[in-house]
Parts: C-alpha cells; structure tokens; sequence
C-alpha cells in the first residue's frame, strides 16, 4: 500500500508532465503553424528562419540562467512562468496584421518567438529539475527510467505536435489556432494550485562564475553537441519544409503528418537506444569509442541523401528514406549524449553542468535555424545536406579527443535510461 508520500509524489509527478506534455504540444505546433503560414504568404527560406532567431538566441541565455533562477525562485515558479509566457507569445502573434510593413511584421513576430524561447527553456529546465524532487523515494534507484518516461514522450509529442500545427492551419486558419493553443494552456496553468510551493528553491547563494563549466570533457562534449545539432537544424528547420511544400508540392496536412511522424519515431529510437545498446553491444555502459562510432556513421547519411539528389534518384523517395536512416543514427548519437553528460559529471554539479551542455545545444540549433534558411535559399536542399555533413564531421572529430568516463560514474548507465 502506497504511503501518503508517496501519493503525493506521484500526484505531483503527474501535475508536471502534464504541464511539460501541454507545452509541448504547442511548442511543436507552434513552430509548423508560423514555418507553413509565413512561406504560404510568400516570405523566403532566409526570412522564415530570421523568425525564429530570436527563439534560439533566448533559448541559449535562459539554459544557461534557467538553473540559477529555478534555485533562487523555485521550480513552480519557473515552470508556470514559462507557461505563461508561452500563452502571452500566443496571443501576441495573433494579433500580427499583414498589413503591417514587412520589415516591422518580421521584428514583430521575431520578438514573440523571443516569449516562446524563454518559455520552452524554463519549462524544459523546471520540468527535468522537479522530477528528481517529485519522484517517491522507493523509485529513487530507478530515477533515469522515471525521467525517461517524462523526455522519451517529449519528442513523440513534439512531433505530434508538428501535425497539430500543420492541421489547426488547414482548418481554423492562422489567428483561430493561436488562440485554440493558448486556450488550452491556461487551462493548464490552474494544476500550478496543485503544487508544493518552494519546490526546488535553495538559500545557498551561486557565484556568476560557478555557471560556467570548468570540466574538460564537458566542454569537448558540449561543443560536439553543438555541431551536432546544428547538423540536424541546418537541413531540418526551414530547407526540408519549405522544400517538401514547394518542390514536391505537398499540402500542410502531408508536410506536417511527415515530420510530426518522424519527429515521433526520432523519440521512441531515442527511447530505446540506451537497451538496445545493452542489449546488442558488450553489456557495459557507453564510452568515447561508442560515441565516435555513431557519429562517424552519421556523417555519411546527408551526404548519402545529397549525392543521392544529384544523381537524380527521385527526391521524394531519397528524403523519405534518408530522413528515416537519419533520424536512427541520430537519435544513438542524441541518447548516448545524454549519458555521457552525466557520467563525466561530478553530482554537485549537475544542474550546472547539464545547463552548460544544453546551452550549447541551443547554441547549435541556433546556427542551425540561421543556415538553414540561407543555405537552401543559395544552393536549395543538396546545400543545407552537404552543410549537414561537414557539421556531423566537425561533431566527430571534437568527439576524438573525450576520454572514456570513470567506471565509478559509468555504473549509472545500469540504472536506467537517459535523456
């Protein structure tokens, strides 16, 4: 019989990954509802992603502060905070007029993805920090499978998300589906009554200087992941879609089904990596070969795709087959990440660390989303894929110079899954 602790624990543990699915949700609908709407008006590849600019530049200050703040005001504060300003970066774009000079409707729409980028960061950073609070104390042991389950369904929601976007689009149309999102997540900014507040807050005081990351490995990590993602962001982002509704010609419910499905398939392969790791490899824990590994054998996937689409292979078929290979390797590389982050970290430096990291992950989308547009507006999708390459490329060979992590951290690998 469960103990009253415990109940609350799992309440508690409930209310937060229902916050963080409904945000989600939006976010990715979000992001294909401007990406679909702005080019079906007749904005280019380069001023679609000058959108999103801003959400990627306040994405990196806020994991970088996110940790900071979240210890000196409390977790629920953060998240719902985020959530709020989700729901003002909603409203606030519904109110964009198109009438409006270009020049003012793009700052416009820029600063409101700069609202959601704040928001998408502290919820992403208070929802991963509270679990480690929210969690009963018997499942401790088990801690990675419990935020598996809260991270492994992010990505799969993300990507219905996209579907969502690209469906409330074809429906209700621009301003109806902001509002319809918005709706929904004030609705779930009333479960903030249920939470326990304080909940992550510490009186301790962090020096500036702490937030900066003095370990070795997590530096040549963090800059791996930067190119990493960037790999990803640079064909991903803006080229893919605006290449699927303007070469191939398909409709918003076709673009967005495809890459909400592959965003979900991208997050159950990550899911699965760390046991199908142990399951197929030798038994023990990631180290820098397996990672040098899978990101060598990644770079080979947009180059296979972009060679592919100069040969004149049918486009269709290449993206859709490429983009499934790539999303595979990928998701080995994003998972096995993951872990690495945390056996190289010391545990009173986690939070950190981990925002350290992730920082550099905003960092690669960042110059990812910018390339993106400007690639594929220069040189179209075989671009942005050979771009793409030569990222994943840059990833490995940073990725040569990590040790293996100590056996005494790498043990952690056995208790779970990471994010």
């Amino acid at each position: 019989m469960a103990s009253p602790a415990s109940s609350a624990s799992l309440k508690n543990y409930a209310i937060v990954t229902l916050a963080y699915w409904g945000f989600t949700l939006t976010d990715g609908a979000l992001r294909m509802l401007v990406l679909l709407y702005f080019n079906e008006i007749g904005y280019t590849p380069i001023q679609i992603a000058f959108l999103f600019l801003f959400y990627e530049v306040f994405g990196i200050v806020t994991n970088f502060l996110g940790g900071w703040i979240g210890s000196q005001l409390g977790l629920k504060v953060t998240l719902y905070s985020g959530i709020g300003l989700q729901v003002f970066a909603l409203i606030m774009l519904s109110f964009l007029n198109r009438d409006w000079a270009q020049w003012f409707a793009v700052l416009y729409v820029m600063t409101s993805q700069a609202f959601s980028g704040i928001a998408k960061d502290l919820t992403k950073m208070s929802s991963k920090s509270a679990i480690r609070l929210v969690v009963p104390q018997e499942a401790q042991s088990s801690l990675f499978k419990w935020v598996a389950v809260l991270t492994g369904s992010k990505n799969a929601l993300k990507g219905v998300g996209f579907f969502l976007g690209a469906a409330l689009l074809g429906a209700f149309g621009f301003v109806t589906s902001l509002w319809i999102m918005a709706i929904g997540l004030i609705l779930i900014l009333f479960t903030g009554v249920m939470l326990p507040s304080g909940m992550g807050k510490i009186k301790a005081k962090v020096k500036f200087t702490q937030l900066f990351s003095k370990s070795r490995e997590i530096n040549i990590l963090s800059a791996a992941r930067f190119f990493l993602f960037g790999s990803r962001d640079v064909w991903f982002v803006v080229g893919l879609p605006v290449f699927l509704r303007s070469v191939l010609g398909w409709s918003f419910y076709q673009a967005g089904g495809f890459l909400a499905c592959w965003v979900i398939g991208y997050g159950i392969i990550q899911f699965l990596a760390p046991t199908l790791l142990r399951r197929f490899g030798n038994g023990e824990p990631p180290n820098s070969k397996t990672i040098q590994f899978w990101t060598g054998l990644l770079t080979a996937v947009p180059a296979s795709i972009a060679l592919a689409m100069q040969l004149n292979a049918p486009p269709d078929v290449a993206i859709v087959i490429g983009l499934m290979l790539f999303g595979i390797v990928f998701a080995f590389n994003s998972a096995v990440h993951s872990y690495l982050v945390l056996a190289f970290t010391d545990d009173d430096k986690v939070a950190l660390n981990v925002g350290f990291y992730y920082m550099a992950n905003s960092g690669g989308r960042l110059i990812g989303t910018v390339l993106s547009g400007l690639i594929y507006q220069l040189y179209g999708l075989v671009g942005c894929l050979w771009v793409s390459s030569l990222f994943v490329l840059a990833a490995w060979t940073i990725s040569l110079k990590l040790p293996d992590p100590q056996p005494s951290k790498a043990l952690a690998w056995k208790a779970g899954d990471g994010d």
